[in-house]
């Protein structure tokens, strides 16, 4: 940007440098975030789409309310480029998702501005109803609180569990639902057709505006104007409508919808509902990826595009020396087509996440067999133990890190069932540049303490697909197949599938001096270890465990016999993982191996590369092989 487009921006440091300016420059500053977010993710790859959206609206908060004192959480933080931007982070934003560097999300740690961390959707309504319940309580009755919630977030199940509660209470708390129709991918299900029933019934909003200007835009007549508003409102929704304000039904007062990227109507609509006390949500309608061509035009792939051409917002080409392996989530996005062609009981759920799991591969060959249930983790697996009840062989694909939120179901509704779901855990371990919010570290010890779980974890994409086949064989049961974010090993994966026995893992390497046993894709780093101690004279036996549970309790006694020097290694916590399980075997057979855990440690993971995160917690080749030798020189 040239020095003259980025005067106002240039002027920002904090809200109240904000607030000197006049209502008509708004739309120019607005212009100029939106340029410097373009020119950072650019280069430095992040959350585009949603971010470009919400410059307005983050703008004209900030331009309205007491910021830090009036509290706003922002309902998935990925869209709050703007509000980091606008609140002392511009300089640092180049280090945005870099280790190291600022967050992605909001994280109450990095700025009294991020009133509370929001990496998980559909939470911000029960934060703020908490905030706003503490400060009625503290008698500190001037302060505001908002929840920006987007519309994908608002299926979630927390969010209509917040609103229930916040509908019988008179806390002071706005809720904005920022409506751009689409999540990552498009948002689904009736709470989706009934904000769209709302944004597009001319006779409504015709009616809406009339009465607005009428009354003078909501201020001239003070509580005389909200009655009325109230008193028509009520009345006219419902019946143009055709059914009931969904808000409204849970005791909130409703606004909207109004344009989200007018700054200026978007600021005064604001200073009237400061106004205006106990719950209340605004509605309005904002464009994801606003302001960049290509990534209005492509609102899926332009959610996180990584590296683009700032000019024509093309993006940047990968060089191919040759064929690569493939991503673990192409595997799996190809391997279910393949089974499924196979076995006509097989369907297939994700919680909102079809292109990111690569089950949009299976919508376009056979959309009746894959259900997009939206942002309800908890649904979807409990949806996926009624279709097994009937017979189906469902493959519920969720990101470890999401499923965290239906650990009861899965125990209660599945496993304690003996249900044959398939739990396939994408992103199992560290993920990178999301952070701490999005790490898969848990989901190998959670699984572990459920009766009746087969878990099981590929160290490349064949295992991956011969764990797929095995997984909807007859007699299976509760099967979880964790997988890590990113490629695999094998330019040719395309191989035939054959059944892996369930418990049976495998040597792939003799030694003598120690023995390193793994767990899925660590196990490559394992390799590499492997090979380079023994360029420097170490003999290292390498097992491949495949299955957390059953463990191949034969195999782990021939380890635990021939080695008195034991490395374990996985992409999770070890606390209660592998490492805990082995710890486990050893002691209730009585050897006195010394044995060192490799993982994730006790602490959560900050953002960065995976390849610096897995060095930051010492399982990266390297790693492995600096524990090979502090252990034998123990």
């Amino acid at each position: 940007m040239s020095e003259e487009a980025e005067k106002l921006l240039a002027l920002i440091n904090d809200p109240s440098d904000l607030k000197k300016l006049k209502e008509n420059q708004l739309p120019e500053l607005c212009r100029e975030i939106r340029e410097f977010i373009i020119d950072e993710t650019a280069n430095n790859p992040g959350h585009l789409g949603a971010s470009l959206g919400c410059v307005e609206l983050a703008v004209a908060i900030h331009y309205v309310f007491n910021t830090p004192y009036d509290k706003v959480i922002w309902d998935v933080g990925h869209q709050a480029y703007a509000h980091k931007i606008i609140t002392g982070r511009r300089d640092v934003f180049h280090s945005n998702r870099k280790k190291g560097g600022i967050s992605g999300f909001p994280r109450m740690e990095e700025s009294e501005y991020d009133a509370f961390g929001t990496g998980h959707s559909s939470t911000s309504i029960s934060a703020a109803l908490g905030m706003a319940t503490a400060s009625a309580l503290m008698e500190d009755n001037g302060r505001s609180h908002i929840a920006v919630i987007g519309d994908g977030a608002m299926t979630g199940g927390m969010a209509v569990e917040a609103m229930n509660n916040a509908g019988v209470s008179n806390a002071n708390l706005l809720v904005i639902l920022n409506d751009n129709g689409i999540a990552i991918d498009k948002n689904v299900g009736a709470i989706k057709e009934a904000l769209a029933n709302m944004i597009t019934s001319k006779a409504y909003n015709k009616f809406k505006d009339k009465v607005w200007l009428m009354l003078g835009g909501g201020t001239r007549y003070g509580k005389n104007t909200r009655a009325i508003v109230k008193q028509i409102g009520n009345a006219v929704k419902s019946t143009i409508l055709r059914r009931s304000n969904l808000f409204e039904a849970l005791n909130f007062r409703y606004f909207g919808p109004i344009d989200g990227n007018d700054v200026v109507h978007l600021s005064k609509i604001l200073r009237d509902l400061e106004r205006i006390r106990g719950p209340k949500l605004l509605h309005v309608v904002t464009t994801k990826g606003k302001g960049f061509r290509e990534a209005e035009k492509n609102q899926v792939v332009y959610h996180s595009p990584g590296t683009f051409d700032r000019k024509t917002g093309k993006l940047t080409q990968k060089d191919d020396c040759g064929k690569k392996p493939r991503k673990y989530q192409t595997v799996f996005g190809k391997t279910i087509i393949e089974l499924a062609r196979q076995n006509g009981k097989i369907v297939a759920i994700t919680p909102a996440m079809p292109t990111g799991s690569s089950l949009n591969l299976m919508m376009e060959v056979m959309p009746e067999r894959v259900f997009d249930v939206g942002i309800a983790e908890q649904h979807a697996v409990t949806f996926a133990a009624g279709l097994a009840a009937q017979g189906a062989i469902p493959f519920c694909n969720i990101y470890s890190t999401f499923a965290q939120r239906a650990i009861d179901q899965i125990i209660h509704d599945v496993a304690l069932q003996k249900l044959p779901v398939v739990l396939c855990l994408d992103r199992g371990g560290l993920v990178g540049e999301d952070g701490a919010t999005h790490h898969g570290a848990y989901d190998l010890a959670y699984l572990r303490m459920i009766p009746n779980m087969t878990i099981a974890s590929p160290m490349n994409e064949e295992e991956l697909r011969n764990l797929m086949f095995t997984a909807q064989l007859p007699g299976s049961g509760p099967f979880a197949i964790r997988y890590p974010k990113g490629s695999g090993v094998m330019p040719d994966w395309e191989t035939p599938m054959k059944r892996l026995e369930p418990g049976k893992g495998r040597q792939l390497r003799e030694g003598k001096d120690l023995a390193i046993i793994t767990i899925g894709h660590t196990g490559n780093h394992a390799s590499l270890a492997c090979d380079e101690l023994e360029k420097q004279g170490i003999s290292a036996a390498h097992y491949d465990m495949r299955f957390l549970k059953p463990l191949d309790e034969q195999l782990l006694h021939e380890a635990l016999k021939t080695h008195s020097h034991i490395i374990t290694v996985e992409d999770g916590t070890v606390n209660g993982g592998l490492g805990s399980a082995i710890l486990e075997f050893q002691s209730a057979g009585g050897y006195r191996n010394t044995i060192r855990r490799l993982g994730i440690p006790d602490r959560f993971i900050g953002h960065g590369t995976q390849e610096e995160l897995y060095r930051e917690c010492g399982y990266d080749a390297g790693g492995i092989i600096a524990s090979a030798k502090e252990i034998l020189q123990a």
